[in-house]
């Protein structure tokens, strides 16, 4: 490919880490927010989620010009394609964020109750596999981003746990208080944000080496 397609190529790069950094940043601010009741942090979470948008829809017509200008193949057509995937994960972490924060600002008025010790360790393995996930994609290291994917059931367990938890409470007190549901909602939020992580570190796994790592449990389990 010519230089002018690699340089085309290194900024694109740039992009998206940069956009990798935005989205954890704003992960962790929500996740700040949700627990120390900091509305002004969450205020400036929902605030910045469009700058994460604007840069999205920039990424996405890069891949696009590169792939009608150049035509790349093999390694440098699975970057492009991987790009664009990964690419419209982080966006959705961004909205999730986003959507976490505005239930940090909902339990100023609705008071959330105790929040379950679920809730904290989903935080801590959302954040660690999105880093990974991230880190996976820099380093190229295949094996770091299976090991992301295999965090995703640890965080489903969780999220059922607080389901559990809350529904526990319904039969008990007859009545769910308002501020509850912002719990179940944060936890089905970081559910989704590790569905994202894993839908990257699984991107990942293909660009590496070329295999499509989407549903492969199903695909082993099933009769020849």
């Amino acid at each position: 490919m010519t230089v002018h397609f690699q340089r085309e190529v290194e900024k694109l790069k740039d992009k998206l880490l940069h956009l990798c950094g935005m989205v954890e940043e704003s992960l962790s601010r929500a996740a700040t927010a949700f627990a120390t009741g900091d509305t002004e942090m969450a205020a400036a979470v929902i605030a910045d989620d469009e700058r994460i948008d604007l840069l999205e829809i920039d990424i996405e017509e890069e891949c696009l010009k590169i792939l009608a200008l150049h035509q790349p193949v093999a390694v440098d057509l699975r970057f492009i394609v991987v790009a664009l995937k990964m690419n419209n994960d982080l966006e959705r972490v961004g909205d999730l964020a986003a959507n976490i924060a505005e239930r940090a600002i909902s339990c100023r008025d609705e008071k959330c109750g105790d929040v379950p010790e679920e809730i904290p360790e989903m935080v801590r393995l959302t954040q660690a596999m999105l880093t990974h996930g991230i880190d996976a994609l820099i380093r190229m290291d295949g094996d770091l981003a299976r090991r992301v994917c295999e965090e995703d059931d640890r965080v489903d367990a969780l999220n059922r746990r607080v389901y559990e938890i809350v529904r526990a409470e319904l039969v008990g007190e007859g009545r769910l208080p308002p501020g509850r549901l912002n719990v179940l909602a944060v936890a089905r939020h970081l559910e989704r944000i590790a569905d994202h992580a894993t839908n990257i570190a699984e991107d990942v796994i293909y660009m590496v080496g070329g295999k499509i790592a989407r549903h492969q449990a199903a695909k082993e389990s099933r009769p020849h």
